[in-house]
């Protein structure tokens, strides 16, 4: 079940959610709508190695905004902050960014209960599409959790994603024993 507007208030209020900042001219019927933050990311290599970490190297939007590229991937960060304590959150993209063309996320559009972070974006192009920092990027969908949690993200130690950020994480896939 996805909660509505009201449910997503009084879980604000409980402390089962937290948004920063909040506004609450974001909040839909049943979704908040979380912003693109000033960072992006490209990896270094061409080539990614899964058994390897790969570096990334950060660039501030401009004012002027950015031109994204096809055949690149670029990682970005929501404005927000969030914390979710008692639900499963989703990300998902705007439609009127799919309408620009724009992917927000290639596989990682769920989170787990107890994910405390800014959400790192998986971003790629259809054609070129100018973007800036501030705008609407993605919806935060909430859905009721059956049953107790035994494991809160932010409490298992193998969490590779747990550390406050406000810039993109390149992937974490190496810590992994495969």
């Amino acid at each position: 079940m996805i909660l509505s507007d009201k449910a997503i208030l009084e879980s604000i209020d409980k402390g089962d959610i937290l948004i920063e900042p909040f506004r609450l001219d974001c909040l839909g019927s049943n979704s908040y709508d979380v912003h693109l933050g000033k960072y992006l990311a490209t990896y270094n290599d061409r080539v990614l190695d899964a058994k390897q970490h790969n570096k990334i190297e950060e660039f501030t939007i401009p004012k002027d905004g950015f031109v994204l590229q096809p055949g690149n991937l670029y990682l970005g960060v929501t404005e927000e902050y969030t914390e979710t304590h008692a639900h499963v959150p989703f990300l998902e993209g705007k439609s009127s960014v799919g309408r620009l063309g724009i992917d927000i996320h290639a596989t990682a559009g769920k989170g787990d209960v107890g994910y405390c972070n800014t959400w790192t974006l998986e971003i790629s192009v259809t054609m070129p599409v100018r973007i800036y920092a501030g705008m609407p990027i993605g919806q935060l969908i909430y859905f009721k959790v059956d049953g107790d949690v035994k494991n809160l993200y932010n409490k298992k130690s193998n969490a590779k994603y747990n550390k406050r950020t406000i810039k993109p994480l390149e992937s974490m896939m190496y810590k992994n024993k495969f």
